[in-house]
């Protein structure tokens, strides 16, 4: 470490070491509180902070989960103390037998399914979740395409307030079940999360009370997502990766992944090393690959046609932020079909024991696609994100799989079994 920030507070405010909201377009700034549009010119706002002089070992002793890194969030100090979800500090696996099969020298995988409603959508809802009571807000709602809705449930049910969840009718079962068994309202609605979305945000609007994480609290939020990359640098000895592949939907975990590296750069807290960002979509919902490939700098809306449905926003919030992060890091946005989808799944659950959902398909199948075309270097140290549970994705993958019919209990119907499989299948 040779440097680290010096604080401009004296102490932290309710909102930790926080200090005001900042454009990202315009740059405008204004203080904390319930805003997520510039009143100039109606850009997205961002936090900012004036961080204190944070160590390693301050952070290492903290909580193993994202209360560790409180200091560096927009919460109360006393934040691991109240009632939430504690999410957070998951595997960073090393995955040989899955790099052997890529042919690449040093891959992890980040695997978020530890997180307690199996996403890494926990910890955006754990930041919200502090940030909108310390606001008055009594409900906490938002529209999801799944794992948010998971996350956003349980915290409300483990704060003890009300929830509201709007969702696409056509989710995957287990992510609706997975939602109402948390007792809140759940809401389905008939058309793409890109209406639920819309809907979402004229309640927002119109109910002073609900806190729509991820429209109105927006700003807070995201910043839920900088935890994975602090713990991807701190799990790897406080360095980072030389590359990242992350999956894009709204395209917030990206951005603020980047973010939380710059962070840990500028604290002295890693030291300061070039790394490169790639964003993964799906064929059937690629608006930021598109504009990549593109080379344009405006992100044009698509109706989602994926099993990728965690990923399935057509008009994602952060899609200009992705393309300007892969640009400068000197990554690249690219998508895959279905088909790959499925067989990437497949292919991380053989070689490294991990059921992913649909979502690192998306990003397996990318880093495959983005090795072939020479874009990721095989030599270099690399990441990627598994962001959720393959359990809650389980209809995307099962037509692949194959029949299982029932043998007799006996020595003679087990060999004549074995004697049929492949042999890439046969029991040694």
């Amino acid at each position: 470490m040779s440097r680290a920030a010096t604080s401009k507070i004296d102490s932290p405010s309710r909102f930790g070491y926080a200090s005001r909201l900042s454009c990202r377009e315009c740059g405008q700034t204004g203080e904390l509180g319930a805003h997520h549009a510039c009143a100039e010119c109606f850009g997205p706002l961002e936090v900012v902070y004036d961080f204190p002089a944070v160590t390693r070992q301050s952070i290492e002793a903290g909580p193993a989960n994202i209360w560790r890194y409180a200091s560096l969030l927009p919460v109360a100090p006393d934040v691991a103390s109240r009632p939430n979800t504690e999410p957070g500090w998951t595997r960073l696996v090393r995955a040989d037998h899955l790099a052997r099969a890529l042919g690449m020298r040093t891959l992890w995988v980040k695997d978020e399914r530890a997180n307690p409603t199996h996403s890494f959508k926990d910890r955006v809802v754990a930041v919200a979740l502090a940030a909108s009571l310390e606001m008055g807000f009594k409900v906490l709602a938002c529209p999801s395409t799944g794992n948010l809705a998971n996350a956003v449930a349980a915290a409300a049910a483990r704060a003890g307030i009300q929830s509201v969840v709007l969702i696409p009718a056509n989710l995957e079962p287990q992510k609706i079940v997975g939602t109402a068994v948390y007792g809140g309202t759940l809401v389905t609605v008939d058309g793409t999360y890109d209406d639920v979305n819309r809907l979402a945000s004229e309640l927002a609007d119109d109910r002073d009370d609900w806190a729509f994480v991820n429209v109105n609290v927006r700003p807070y939020y995201a910043e839920g997502s900088k935890t994975i990359g602090y713990e991807i640098a701190e799990q790897l000895g406080w360095r980072l990766p030389r590359q990242i592949v992350v999956p894009v939907a709204s395209g917030a975990q990206l951005v603020k992944i980047d973010k939380a590296f710059r962070e840990l750069t500028a604290l002295g807290l890693v030291d300061e090393a070039p790394y490169r960002v790639f964003g993964a979509q799906a064929t059937g919902c690629a608006p930021v690959a598109n504009a990549f490939r593109a080379g344009h700098d405006v992100v044009a809306p698509v109706r989602p046609d994926t099993i990728a449905k965690s990923l399935a926003i057509g008009n994602p919030a952060d899609g200009p932020y992705v393309l300007d992060v892969a640009r400068r890091t000197g990554g690249a946005v690219a998508d895959v079909s279905d088909e790959e989808i499925v067989d990437a799944i497949g292919l991380l659950a053989a070689t490294e024991g991990i059921f992913g959902e649909t979502a690192v398909g998306v990003t397996l199948a990318t880093t495959r696609r983005l090795l072939a075309a020479g874009e990721l270097d095989p030599e270099a140290e690399t990441v990627i994100v598994n962001s959720g549970d393959g359990l809650k994705t389980i209809d995307a993958i099962a037509p692949s799989q194959p029949t299982l019919r029932p043998i007799r209990p006996s020595l003679q119907a087990f060999a004549e079994f074995e004697s049929a499989q492949s042999p890439r299948k046969a029991v040694a």
